[in-house]
């Protein structure tokens, strides 16, 4: 099939940032899915903000700003733009969504006649992200895609050699960051102040025992996590699928989380970790998983049993499959 791709960013990108802070969940997944939909056999164009028009990976990329050819494709996918299928012509239109976006938002960002133009497939990312987008959405159809993770996260190599006193937060600091560092300070540090807790970059200063890392590349990223012991996530309302938390988990990493947003669908509670009901059940699932070696090795060789379950070459045929 002839696929296309469409997004129009702030940022020029293209498949050699994969692994560059600045991209976000949208844009790693258009490169990895984009990738997979090529290695399956199909024709793909990217139309998006890239630097220069090219072919890499039987793919070729197109800068939005230059194209003016109105190109025919079988399936066009837009990341979170109705506006952008104007750009070409369509069999299929799938609009990923990557928001709550209330109708009012929906309308004050002009997105409203392109939807009812344009009549995409409307793609969800979970339970929590059906349930509170607005179901209006839901009128040219719906279907469901997963996320997998980079490779560079599938093929770590996994061992015992971590720092058993640490712990990592590993997404965006406005992803309740805040609340995370008050349960430290107030229920978990007071208990154990041998313990660490490393934090993605922010303005918090390195007390009690909290470690500001560098934002950087996935190569640290992964490496960050490899010597950490317990991943703590509380969630967020925004948060519609969450890959620091399936990060965490291709490496074998133990969660506890609030369950807040679609954290609750990101982890088994006591198989791939914990979901706290507050924050005094927060902080006791995680002085639990530092002091009971058992319960971590438990939950870590589950993680370990369910590693490489899913990559995006399996997320492209489950999406296809959806689409008639």
């Amino acid at each position: 099939m002839n696929i296309c791709f469409l997004d129009h960013t702030t940022f020029e990108y293209d498949p050699s940032d994969i692994y560059h802070p600045k991209l976000r969940g949208a844009e790693t997944t258009l490169i990895n899915l984009s990738t997979a939909l090529s290695l399956l056999g199909h024709k793909i164009t990217v139309i998006n903000n890239c630097k220069n028009e090219f072919r890499v990976n039987n793919i070729h990329w197109k800068n939005i700003n230059l194209y003016s050819k109105k190109d025919i494709f079988d399936i066009t996918f837009s990341n979170g733009d109705c506006r952008l299928f104007d750009l070409v012509n369509s069999r299929k239109k799938i609009l990923f969504s990557h928001s709550l976006q209330s109708i009012e938002k929906f309308i004050r960002k002009k997105q409203l006649l392109a939807f009812f133009k344009h009549r995409p497939i409307v793609a969800y990312l979970g339970k929590y992200h059906l349930k509170y987008r607005s179901k209006l959405l839901n009128l040219f159809g719906i279907l469901k895609v997963e996320y997998a993770v980079d490779k560079i996260f599938l093929n770590a190599k996994i061992d015992d050699n971590i720092d058993n006193n640490l712990a990592i937060f590993t997404s965006r600091p406005d992803r309740n960051l805040n609340e995370l560092t008050n349960i430290w300070i107030n229920k978990i540090y007071p208990k154990n102040s041998n313990l660490k807790l490393s934090i993605t970059e922010s303005s918090f200063k390195n007390e009690y025992n909290i470690i500001n890392r560098k934002f950087s590349s996935q190569n640290d990223l992964v490496y960050a996590l490899l010597k950490s012991r317990v991943c703590l996530i509380p969630g967020h309302k925004a948060e519609l699928f969450c890959l620091a938390a399936e990060e965490a988990k291709e490496l074998c990493i133990p969660i506890v989380t609030l369950g807040k947003g679609c954290l609750s669908e990101r982890v088994e509670h006591e198989k791939t970790g914990f979901i706290a009901r507050n924050a005094d059940e927060f902080a006791d699932f995680t002085i639990e998983l530092f002091r009971n070696d058992n319960l971590w090795k438990q939950i870590r060789e589950t993680l370990k049993n369910r590693r490489g379950k899913l990559n995006w070459k399996i997320v492209a045929n489950n999406l296809l499959n959806q689409i008639n």
